[in-house]
Formats: C-alpha cells, sequence, structure tokens
C-alpha cells in the first residue's frame, strides 16, 4: 500500500474522530441545555391549592413517580436524579404535604423538600364564638386530625393540660396556622396557652378599682362585652356601664348573658319570659357576673373590660346601626328605648 494510501485514510479516521467528538460535544451540550431548561421550568401546575403528599419512607424514585402519576411533570426520572445529586438533596427530602404553586420549579420544591417546608393550613377562632363553634369550625378543617370527636368538655380541657377549667372563652381569638397531621387538640392548646397570655398580661395593666376579683371574672366580663358590641369606640363604653352597675350592685341585665342561658331553647328571639325565668346565666334575676364567659373575647373586648371609659352612664341600647345610646338615668333610657327600639321619638 502506498504511503499517500495510507495517509489519506488516517485523514479519513481523523475526520470521522473529529465528527463523532463534535456530535458528543453537540449532544452533551444539548444535554445540559435541556437538563438546565427543566431545573428552572415551572411544573404543569393546573390549579391553586395543588399539593403534593410524601408519605414516610417513600423512596427518591416513587417521589418522582408521584409527581408524574400527578401529571405535574412530564421531564424524565432521570434529569429529577440528577437535579437532586446536583443539588445534594437526594438522600435528605422529608416526608410531608407540600404546596405546589403556579409558577414553582423543579428546583425549588426540592429545597422546600430538603428543608422541610411543608405546606400549612389556618383555622380561624372568630372573636365572639362559643366553644361549640370553635369545635365545629376545627371539624371542618382540612387535613385536621380530629381527635376531640366522642369526647366532652372536660375530657378535652384534661387533654389540653387544663383539667377542671370550662373551655368557654378560654381560647384567644385569632387564626392558627397547622399542617397535615396536626391534631385538632394541637390547636385548641395554642389557643388556650394565647388566651392565658394575653389575659395575665392585660390584667397586670388593668385599671386600679376595678370591680373584678380576678383574670377570670375579667375574662367573663369582656365576653359579654364582645357579644354587646363589635365596634372599637363603644367597647370601652358599654364596659364603663357594667363596671359601674357591679359597683352599685345594679342587675346587669345584659340579653346576651340570657340567650347563652337559654341554651338551645333559643330561636332566634328573645320573649319577656325569658328575662324572668331564672337561669345562672339570667343577668336580670342573678346579681354580678355570670358564672363562665359567654363566648370567646377578643384581645380589644378584654383591654375594655379593664380599661373602662369613665362617666356616668348605666344604660345603653342599640341604634339599629350597629352603634348604641348610652344614657345615665332610667327615665333617659325609657325615652331612647322608646325612640330606638319601638321607633317613638319625640
Amino acid at each position: 500500500m502506498s504511503h499517500s494510501v495510507i495517509q489519506r485514510g488516517r485523514a479519513s479516521w481523523r475526520f470521522v474522530l473529529v465528527i463523532v467528538a463534535l456530535a458528543i460535544i453537540g449532544c452533551a451540550a444539548w444535554f445540559w441545555h435541556d437538563f438546565s431548561r427543566f431545573a428552572i421550568t415551572p411544573l404543569r401546575v393546573s390549579a391553586v391549592g395543588e399539593s403534593i403528599d410524601i408519605e414516610r419512607g417513600t423512596s427518591f424514585k416513587d417521589i418522582v413517580h408521584q409527581l408524574r402519576a400527578q401529571n405535574l411533570t412530564t421531564s424524565s426520572p432521570l434529569y429529577w436524579r440528577l437535579l437532586a445529586e446536583k443539588m445534594h438533596v437526594a438522600g435528605r427530602l422529608h416526608a410531608g404535604e407540600y404546596a405546589v404553586t403556579p409558577g414553582i420549579t423543579p428546583q425549588v420544591l426540592l429545597t422546600d423538600m430538603a428543608q422541610g417546608k411543608v405546606m400549612q393550613r389556618d383555622v380561624t377562632i372568630v372573636d365572639g364564638w362559643t366553644f361549640r363553634d370553635v369545635l365545629q369550625a376545627l371539624a371542618k378543617a382540612d387535613k385536621l386530625k380530629h381527635d376531640t370527636v366522642g369526647m366532652d368538655d372536660a375530657a378535652i380541657m384534661q387533654k389540653i393540660g387544663a383539667p377542671g377549667e370550662n373551655p368557654e372563652g378560654r381560647f384567644l381569638p385569632e387564626s392558627y396556622a397547622y399542617v397535615k397531621g396536626d391534631s385538632d387538640l394541637d390547636v385548641l392548646r395554642r389557643a388556650h396557652e394565647a388566651m392565658d397570655k394575653t389575659l395575665a398580661t392585660l390584667w397586670a395593666q388593668r385599671d386600679p378599682d376595678l370591680p373584678l376579683a380576678s383574670p377570670y371574672q375579667a375574662l367573663i366580663l369582656a365576653s359579654i362585652i364582645e357579644k354587646e358590641t363589635g365596634r372599637a369606640d363603644d367597647r370601652p363604653r358599654v364596659a364603663g356601664v357594667f363596671v359601674r352597675r357591679l359597683q352599685k350592685n345594679m342587675l346587669l341585665q345584659t340579653d346576651p348573658t340570657v340567650i347563652y342561658g337559654m341554651g338551645s331553647n333559643y330561636a332566634g328571639t328573645i320573649h319577656k319570659s325569658d328575662l324572668t325565668t331564672d337561669t345562672p346565666y339570667n343577668t336580670y334575676t342573678r346579681p354580678g357576673l355570670p358564672p363562665t364567659p359567654i363566648a370567646m373575647p377578643g384581645k380589644p373586648a378584654i383591654e375594655a373590660a379593664l380599661h373602662p371609659a369613665p362617666g356616668d352612664a348605666l344604660y345603653f341600647v342599640a341604634r339599629g346601626d350597629g352603634t348604641h345610646v348610652f344614657a345615665a338615668t332610667l327615665e333617659e333610657q325609657n325615652r331612647n328605648v322608646a325612640c330606638y327600639q319601638l321607633k317613638h321619638c319625640k
């Protein structure tokens, strides 16, 4: 074989090798580009509120399979594995429920799982709710364990570390975050601790010479104020009326306590006969405060009970627009009732 033929053969092989090398480089470049695009391309989230729930002990392969089964991704499991290895999180993903929000990328989702940033939900205790209302809200809370089912009030209070307490009024109205697997008892325990802390702080700052012997009496009064008005400007004035009546040993005569004492007999209307039917909560027939709160008072109502507005008013009546008109004498109160309740204004 001539030297020139050998040279041409070597040149051909070099050309082939160059082509192969370029092809390999090209494929690698394309693969890296596609992989990089995958890492930052949002998942296929079709609706707000989607999530992925990873059970304890789930393998990385099964996590990717679950993502594909939920149609959140069509990308190769190889890409997911490579991304996890690149991020050094492949063996550090935590079990739990994770939010899959519109715009979330594989990189962000894996970061959330590695950091255990599980999905949080909120349940709200509303100012003025009764304990029955609170339990009903917890029963409807999604992904919350309902451990209180079948428990009576005493058992619930025992479970949250407050044995012997009446639950009414004992839970601070606000929103509480929880994650899947938390129990309604967990939420109640936190709400109870929040009320204890709030009440103790506000009691220490109370006005002097209040006719209240304990923080619990302040809680009872605050619950009445809460049910009488939702207006911030009226709360201290309503509180002032009740405080002065207590100081003068006058009956409180407040309808919300009567309604609470009626229990399931209350059908939306209070009659004159209800005001004369004695119950432990009827402040038309019994002096002083009722034996327990009648609702969950919010912090503003507690503050009003402990810092009542000064004045001489001993009565008030609703105007019908959410506000109240106040009176210092029974004669003035009767005129206000005739005007605002009976519509016989002069």
